[in-house]
């Protein structure tokens, strides 16, 4: 069993799963909001690891499907000075077990790094929650639910 750290858009459909599939393989996860974390350049960074920079933007965020920001023509700077002023631009979620991070849910790369499988915890859930596509939004076609909340 791990201790993570999950950085999630509170009230995002895909992030509530893959929490819930963490938590059905015996890990204890400890959510935290991803948009009102006070982010630094040099934290943000050690989420991405070798991933090249349009891969740490999150597609369905508003200002890259508008065309607004278009992170194949980033440097590492840029995007993440941007990911700072605007965490809805940062690829979801951002996990942390100890000192390694990482960006995204892959299930076979959070497979083979903590074990996903309820099985492997020792114990049999009945609470696993249904496999899809827990990486793109099932609500990108709608722009405004990608909005963050309003207060």
């Amino acid at each position: 069993m791990a201790k993570i750290v999950f950085y999630e858009k509170p009230g995002c459909i895909n992030n509530t799963k893959q929490k819930a599939l963490l938590s059905a393989a015996g890990h204890q996860v400890e959510a935290r909001n991803l948009l009102t974390t006070p982010w630094t350049p040099e934290l943000l960074r050690s989420y991405f690891g070798s991933r090249p920079v349009p891969e740490w933007f999150n597609a369905s965020a508003p200002r890259i499907k508008s065309g607004e920001v278009v992170p194949s023509e980033l440097d590492e700077a840029t995007a993440l000075a941007l990911m700072v002023l605007d965490p809805l631009l940062i690829r979801r979620p951002l996990i942390q077990v100890g000192d390694a991070c990482q960006v995204g849910f892959d299930r076979d790369t959070i497979d083979a790094w903590i074990g996903l499988s309820p099985a492997a915890c020792g114990e049999r859930s009945r609470t696993a929650p249904a496999l899809g596509d827990l990486e793109n939004c099932p609500r990108a076609h709608e722009t405004a639910t990608c909005q963050p909340p309003t207060a």
